[in-house]
């Protein structure tokens, strides 16, 4: 076990410092100017440049690179261009919201998408079953601004049973998690029914029901732990999507998660937060592998991390 968390701890630096370096790449060639979001269309050329110098902008790309990176090991995650404020206290601010509707989106995933599927493999080949393949087809292909004004629209609007947007209740979280969930219930119930499909015709599962035991038994007992582990997969990436942030939901539900931070920097060409932003759901997307790895053999003994 030791030498697979050193093993996955190292890809997983070689990986962020990847991740760091294409993205701070990509921001340098980038042909919009973050030196003009800041000094405003009026401002003479001398200004422009005079920023630029504050700013280390007019250094070489390597050097650029090395500087943040040094920054970066020592806990640096640099300085917000127009907010004046450091970026680690801005994500940090954000946090709450986002690992708040992030979990909220995940339960609402698996509880929709875990159930359908389960259910389509019970009733595989019928009606039943290809009604809900239908709908997961539908809520996989659905935008996410369709769905969240939808459930706006008939929820908070017509009904009046939540609010139309915000943040700090439960009632406020309802509707987002909601949209998320039904958006990423299709992946999972697809996932599910094909994984339960393979699982009820193991050798396994035709002993267990010759012993007699009950269909609910053979399906939660023994069929369920072996075909929810692709799904586990799943949820490793997951947890890294919404980390950084679902910009479509967060806009229209006003919903103060890091998504929204990355929309107003990439408008404002605030390189600093774009990295920020982009480093933390890096780091949350090999957290979540790792972590989805390492619970894997509990449900599942005969699975061994080498």
């Amino acid at each position: 076990m030791a030498a697979y968390l050193i093993r996955r701890l190292v890809q997983s630096a070689l990986i962020l410092l990847g991740v760091s370096f294409i993205t701070f790449f990509l921001l340098y060639v980038l042909p919009a100017d973050p030196v003009r979001q800041i000094a405003g269309r009026s401002a003479t050329a001398e200004t422009v440049e005079n920023i630029r110098q504050q700013l280390g902008l007019d250094r070489p790309f390597v050097v650029q690179y090395a500087r943040y990176m040094g920054g970066l090991v020592q806990g640096d995650m640099g300085r917000s261009y127009l907010q004046k404020t450091q970026v680690a206290e801005l994500i940090w601010s954000r946090l709450p919201a986002t690992l708040l509707l992030m979990a909220g989106a995940i339960i609402c995933e698996l509880l929709l998408g875990l159930t359908m599927g389960i259910v389509a493999a019970l009733r595989r080949g019928r009606a039943l079953d290809q009604t809900l393949m239908i709908i997961s087809f539908v809520t996989v292909s659905a935008p996410q601004f369709v769905v969240s004004l939808l459930l706006l629209y008939v929820f908070a609007v017509r009904l009046g049973w939540f609010p139309i947007g915000g943040y700090g209740t439960f009632a406020h979280l309802v509707l987002p998690a909601l949209t998320l969930g039904i958006l990423g219930s299709g992946w999972y119930s697809r996932m599910m029914r094909s994984s339960m499909i393979d699982v009820l015709r193991a050798d396994y599962i035709r002993t267990a029901r010759a012993k007699g035991l009950t269909r609910a038994r053979i399906v939660l007992r023994h069929a369920l732990p072996n075909a929810i582990l692709p799904v586990i997969a799943m949820i490793g990436i997951d947890i890294g999507i919404f980390m950084g942030g679902i910009v479509v939901v967060e806009s229209v539900f006003g919903w103060p998660g890091i998504g929204q931070l990355a929309w107003q920097a990439i408008q404002r060409v605030d390189i600093p937060i774009i990295m920020g932003v982009t480093l933390v759901s890096a780091c949350a997307i090999v957290l979540g592998n790792l972590l989805a790895d390492l619970i894997a053999p509990l449900i599942d003994p005969r699975i061994r991390l080498r």
